[in-house]
């Protein structure tokens, strides 16, 4: 009997609906061969959504997501919202989804296809697969902020003046439920989990040290080694084929998954994952944005948003057989030189195509 799942597919701004296209045939596709079924149901965040409810995230778009299986998201955002007020951007749907779903890990692979070493800014030669574990509703971008006023007076003579603040606060619980699932993914993989921080300066970092050597007493099998953030963005340049697994805080995490991106070759392949705990929908998306000046072109990559429906069959809808089947078609794909135009690179012969046509490739792949 054929299993049927419930998809919220949020298309979202700019290039968004497009690429979501793309991953929903190659989808159906890898239903048809593996035994499955989708039931599709679309819902508007983002800008789109600014546009026609006057916020980011409508209740109907939440509470779709909620009774969904998983989620699949295009891209939200662009320059048209720019000037809107700060609680109404189009980003805040994200966070709004996070915190309604309750995703707090962020699952961020950056892998390196051989095709494409020459797009890399490293020109490295040696594998890179690394996988970024960033807990996703904690810290500094959802802490306690504010402004108030001073009469202060700096060393220096200089009055403070307003006073605007941030804050980064972790709870035990958050911590430890991250950094245990962290180091079941390193277990799966390389059994090596770097965590990075900043615990020569921030209370928070230590607490996230002491936690992680904790959990280490339990995972053993599994070696956990510790970087200061500044070190790490750092390291990762200049070694990044010695990564495995990465482990860090909401703001860390932010910054590091993109340069992992960008070392690479190029944003427009990597996918992600947030996930919540056991038995709660994930949500899928590309780690590229809206990029609305080329949407309607036919120059966005889907392979990001592709290899993020494939995350979505192994993680939350246990359909294994078919993300190694779209992943293996998405990494022929590349090995025959089809290229989008943001990663023309390749010795041979490259085929330049559009979004559409490096769909298709990937559908004709698909075994």
């Amino acid at each position: 009997m054929s299993r049927i799942y419930n998809i919220a597919v949020i298309p979202g701004d700019g290039i968004g609906p497009e690429i979501t296209e793309c991953a929903l045939k190659v989808l159906n596709v890898a239903a048809r061969k593996y035994n499955f079924s989708l039931k599709i149901n679309k819902y508007l965040a983002g800008g789109c959504a600014i546009d026609r409810y006057g916020l980011p995230l409508p209740e109907e778009t939440l509470e779709g997501a909620r009774a969904s299986d998983a989620v699949l998201l295009g891209a939200v955002g662009g320059p048209k919202w720019d000037n809107v007020k700060p609680e109404l951007r189009p980003e805040r749907a994200l966070l709004e989804l996070r915190a309604g779903l309750g995703l707090y890990s962020n699952l961020r692979p950056a892998i390196m296809y051989p095709e494409l070493s020459g797009a890399s800014p490293l020109k490295s030669t040696k594998p890179i697969d690394i996988m970024i574990v960033r807990e996703l509703t904690g810290g500094i971008y959802f802490g306690k902020r504010g402004t108030y006023e001073t009469d202060e007076v700096m060393a220096d003579g200089t009055p403070m003046g307003t006073v605007t603040y941030d804050t980064e606060s972790y709870g035990v619980g958050e911590i430890a439920r991250i950094v245990k699932q962290a180091f079941e993914i390193a277990r799966s993989r390389n059994k090596h989990l770097t965590l990075v921080d900043k615990a020569n300066v921030l209370a928070t970092s230590r607490e996230w040290r002491r936690i992680a050597g904790e959990v280490n007493e339990v995972y053993r099998d599994v070696t956990l080694d510790f970087l200061y953030i500044d070190n790490a963005t750092m390291q990762l340049i200049a070694r990044p084929h010695t990564f495995d697994t990465i482990v860090t805080s909401n703001m860390f995490g932010d910054i590091l998954s993109d340069e992992a991106g960008q070392i690479t070759g190029s944003i427009g392949m990597l996918p992600s994952a947030s996930l919540g705990k056991p038995g709660t929908p994930g949500m899928y998306e590309p780690v590229h944005g809206s990029a609305p000046d080329i949407a309607g072109t036919g120059k966005a990559n889907p392979l990001a948003t592709i290899l993020s429906a494939a995350m979505m069959l192994e993680l939350s809808l246990g359909e294994s057989r078919a993300a190694l089947a779209i992943k293996k078609a998405v990494s022929d794909t590349i090995a025959d030189g089809y290229r989008t135009t943001d990663i023309m690179i390749g010795k041979d012969s490259v085929k330049i195509c559009n979004t559409e046509q490096m769909t298709d490739a990937v559908i004709a792949k698909l075994k």
